[in-house]
């Protein structure tokens, strides 16, 4: 399987050059790449990699039974693989699958306060109690969340390099219109994208067979295996109920006004009893959720309303893989994403902007007559953000923005299938330069 490239990569070298490091736990969904970067790194920055996983190596579950002294826990590694070899400053001890051994979590303040190994923890955030673990460990880890693959990341397995990178920022910094072959291009990446998602092994699997043969089948799998993760890991949460939410996450999107409703879950349910579902989920890593707000205004975080939210795949993929043969087969073969009402469209663009570290808000009033599908900020401003399927009228976003009631509202942006553009109230871009958004607002600003 070809190496990819991941962001997460340069986050670790930079974790490793600051000499007050501590311990790190990398947590994400299943079958990210976690484990395949950490493993890179290690390999490449090490003498010597101590790797346990507590899930395939039960045995080592017992190594903090004595205690949390490093001395004692290296004992008991040692006594259980008397070949390892543990290189003071040049030894990294990588705990796998910490979700099985909460025990570990406690053992990193006295790794951080002795110094003499690195240590690197992952673990899949379904089976994480972190907020077990963030009591075991707090003020002695550092946390990254990693992702699926986001479209740059993609592009790099494609070939693309650093240069054709910032030739994508520089159209966009300085309002230049793409080329058609540019266009046409980019538009055919970001439709494979679309389809395949960000899975490194199903992206592998793509580039390597150069067609979609076998990613639909790799995509059921993963769909599959987090049905069975759930059963394994929501504890004391009602299994079925949350299964139930995950199943119906397709039928919500292809709602035309995408609302997540409980009744619509199962016949006569109420709220209450599905309390903890939807942020067992997100917490799992499987859904991102985006929350209506009460108005369109500043400031974002507490101007929303709990009960009144969309819920979307984190991975685009794995909706396109939870639809039915027909939509499945007109996607690939005739690439027709319109046929979904434009829920692939909004699910792809709140996935690209979570992995910017945006959080997500939408908005409706009451009599309908305005909705929009994102907002994110700038330094001074609210920024609507439009996601369009077709081209056509923009006539909520006209309003937000012309609105004499919303002056936290100065500018608009709205993605499509269009060329780069600025009329005086929004810019339009096309919309496979998402992923540049966060860099670009922040640099606009400047």
């Amino acid at each position: 399987m070809q190496l990819l490239r991941r962001k997460i990569d340069d986050y670790l070298n930079e974790w490793k050059s600051n000499p007050n490091r501590m311990p790190l736990i990398v947590k994400g969904a299943r079958q990210i790449g976690k484990t395949e970067s950490i493993r890179n790194f290690a390999k490449n920055n090490y003498k010597s990699v101590i790797e346990i996983n507590f899930v395939i190596q039960k045995q080592f579950k017992d190594i903090f039974n004595d205690g949390f002294e490093v001395d004692n826990i290296i004992k008991n590694i040692s006594l259980r693989n008397p070949n390892l070899e543990f290189i003071p400053e040049n030894t990294l001890i990588f705990f796998d699958e910490i979700q099985d051994c909460i025990n570990c979590a406690t053992s990193l303040k006295a790794f951080n306060q002795d110094r003499r190994y690195d240590v690197i923890c992952s673990g899949s955030l379904m089976g994480i109690n972190y907020n077990e673990i963030e009591s075991n460990s707090v003020g002695n880890k550092e946390d990254y969340e990693m992702y699926s693959m986001d479209f740059e990341e993609f592009l790099w397995a494609k070939g693309y390099k650093k240069e054709q990178m910032d030739s994508l920022y520089e159209h966009m910094k300085n309002l230049i219109p793409f080329s058609d072959t540019e266009l046409s291009v980019m538009f055919e990446n970001f439709k494979e994208y679309m389809i395949i998602g960000g899975m490194p092994a199903i992206v592998n699997t793509f580039i390597k067979n150069n067609n979609y043969s076998g990613t639909l089948k790799m995509q059921r799998q993963i769909i599959q295996d987090y049905e069975e993760d759930i059963t394994k890991y929501a504890g004391g949460l009602d299994q079925a109920k949350i299964l139930n939410v995950y199943r119906k996450i397709p039928a919500f999107l292809g709602n035309e006004n995408r609302k997540f409703q409980i009744s619509k879950v199962e016949k006569g349910a109420r709220s209450r009893e599905y309390v903890g579902t939807i942020d067992w989920l997100n917490n799992a890593g499987i859904i991102n959720v985006c929350y209506c707000l009460e108005q369109p205004e500043l400031p974002l975080k507490g101007n929303y309303n709990p009960d009144n939210f969309r819920i979307y795949f984190r991975d685009t993929g794995l909706l396109i893989g939870s639809l039915d043969e027909e939509a499945q087969e007109d996607l690939r073969n005739n690439q027709n994403f319109n046929t979904y009402k434009g829920a692939i469209y909004e699910n792809i663009v709140a996935d690209m902007l979570v992995k910017q570290g945006y959080s997500l808000y939408f908005y409706k009033n009451e009599k309908g007559t305005i909705e929009m599908d994102f907002f994110v900020r700038d330094q001074k401003s609210l920024i609507p953000i439009e996601v369009k399927a077709i081209d056509g009228s923009t006539i909520s976003l006209n309003n937000l923005i012309d609105g004499k009631n919303y002056s936290d509202i100065k500018y608009g942006i709205k993605f499509g299938y269009k060329n780069i553009g600025f009329n005086e109230k929004f810019y339009t871009f096309p919309y496979f330069l998402v992923f540049l958004l966060k860099k670009y607002l922040r640099e606009k600003n400047k």
